[in-house]
């Protein structure tokens, strides 16, 4: 674990800070997953995951959930328009306990961010809420023009201070050439095995969904367990109506009881005074 001050000056430890990271660039493979809640962040933590990532409105659950494990905190594409806001944004979020923030804004933004020293993750490849000026949810790169021009992109972000790149659904090959070649730790989302962390979704890898993108895997079937909490709790709530119709609940051992005695003398006075 490494000591360090987060940016309210608490004293903490991580498994690995930023310089960490881009040391190991290369040289070991990282996990991620996202994390928007104490009990996704602890598992997380308890699995041995290495990295999470979640909305930066989460950053307090999240550090909560993983004291130590090092979280980017999203600043959400359509919430926060202007330079000023994005700033703000990202400053609430490292003073809340976020080691570094995500953003899927340009160049000028990413530069913003790093001028201040926030360690900064961008988003090259398929940005989804973008995904219009690529005529649709697909891969980008698999043409030799299209790979030139996001590796471009990813100069672009080198040059604006960024530390790393959420890199999504970049064919494989070209992730792995641009991978080896870019200063930029490389957050593969549905982009191979060639990036420095394999990044994918909480819910994808738990089967929290019946449907999921076609490169994600579920290594779990949450789900399931949900379906039948869902059955189990209209099947409790329909006994309970059908007990309490039928007399059998509460049962005796289910209330208090009163000494005869007392509930005599009770009676006895109520009544009287009834007939005052």
């Amino acid at each position: 674990m490494k000591r360090i001050y987060d940016w309210d000056a608490r004293f903490s430890l991580r498994n690995h800070t930023a310089a960490d990271i881009l040391a190991l660039k290369g040289k070991r493979k990282l996990t991620q997953t996202t994390a928007n809640s104490v009990e996704e962040a602890a598992a997380a933590a308890d699995a041995g995951i290495d990295l999470i990532m979640g909305n930066a409105q989460n950053t307090k659950a999240a550090r909560e959930g993983a004291p130590h494990l090092f979280f980017t905190a999203a600043i959400a594409l359509p919430d926060f328009p202007t330079g000023t806001d994005v700033l703000n944004a990202a400053f609430k979020a490292m003073k809340d306990g976020a080691d570094s923030v995500y953003t899927a804004r340009g160049p000028h933004i990413v530069e913003l961010l790093a001028k201040e020293q926030i360690p900064v993750m961008c988003h090259l490849g398929l940005v989804p809420r973008r995904s219009g000026w690529h005529g649709g949810l697909r891969a980008i790169g698999r043409t030799a023009d299209e790979a030139v021009e996001l590796w471009k992109a990813f100069r672009r972000m080198e040059d604006a201070g960024a530390f790393s790149v959420e890199a999504e659904v970049i064919p494989a090959p070209v992730m792995e050439e641009i991978s080896r070649r870019t200063s930029l730790v490389t957050m593969s989302l549905g982009s191979g095995s060639g990036g420095d962390v394999i990044y994918l979704f909480q819910n994808d890898i738990c089967g929290e969904d019946t449907t999921r993108p076609r490169h994600a895997r579920a290594f779990g079937n949450i789900h399931a367990l949900q379906e039948q909490i869902r059955a189990e709790r209209r099947s409790a709530l329909s006994a309970f109506k059908e007990a309490v119709h039928s007399g059998s609940f509460p049962a005796q051992g289910e209330t208090a009881g009163i000494e005869d005695q007392a509930l005599t003398e009770f009676i006895e006075r109520i009544a009287r005074e009834d007939g005052k």
